[in-house]
């Protein structure tokens, strides 16, 4: 037992503490390209909703570990994509930002999805009144459609992020030194304290999961629309 906690008390927060960026970074990634994604899924332009649309449907029903061995083989080993520089810490830091990349790929689509719920429950009179009006798509979506979709989608929006937090495990895949690749290494010196190591790992995702479930649910109250 003394040489679990020894094991972990010098390795345990700083897993964690890549988990939080791999989310942080990745969810602003996400609502970045998402945003994109739903302003193409609205657009006039029918090859730009053609686009969104596939893009979408089709990585929303591909899972996220191909998605990030994709990144990770077929971007970097195949094509030689790098997103870190050359040092001595090369590898961890591309693999960390390919992990970041496979993330934004897949959960934008979720992103996406969840605005043009919100979307759909702003009157369409809103929209052709500014376009009576002489606004261009742009200033429409941008001045109109989306910040009342930004607040109806808040909770929509919440589930994702806690979805993507727990998916941030899948980059263990590809050698990240999060959480979950920890929690496997841990297990392989440990096997005896088996339920001990799932239930201490367990219980720091509750930690980073839960605030985010009552922040969400306080933000839908707060920013609802009111009828």
């Amino acid at each position: 037992m003394d040489q679990l906690w020894s094991d972990l008390s010098g390795s345990l927060l700083s897993a964690f503490w890549i988990t939080i960026k791999l989310t942080v970074f990745s969810a602003v990634g996400s609502m970045i390209l998402g945003t994109v994604l739903t302003a193409m899924r609205v657009s006039p332009v029918s090859i730009m909703r053609t686009l969104a649309t596939f893009y979408i449907n089709t990585v929303r029903n591909t899972p996220l570990t191909l998605i990030v061995l994709f990144c990770s083989i077929g971007l970097y080993q195949n094509l030689g994509l790098s997103l870190a520089p050359e040092n001595d810490h090369f590898i961890k830091n591309n693999n960390f930002w390919l992990a970041v990349l496979g993330f934004v790929l897949y959960t934008s689509a979720f992103v996406a999805e969840s605005l043009r719920s919100g979307i759909n429950t702003v009157h369409f009179g809103q929209a052709e009144a500014a376009r009576s009006l002489g606004l261009s798509f742009p200033q429409i979506f941008g001045n109109i459609i989306f910040p009342q979709a930004l607040r109806a989608a808040v909770v929509p929006l919440g589930n994702t992020l806690i979805a993507l937090t727990k998916n941030t495990t899948i980059a263990s895949t590809i050698g990240v030194a999060e959480a979950s690749l920890l929690m496997k290494s841990t297990i392989e010196n440990h096997a005896d304290h088996l339920f001990l190591v799932f239930g201490i790992f367990a219980l720091g995702f509750i930690i980073l999961t839960l605030p985010m479930g009552l922040a969400v649910s306080r933000a839908s109250t707060r920013l609802a629309v009111k009828k």
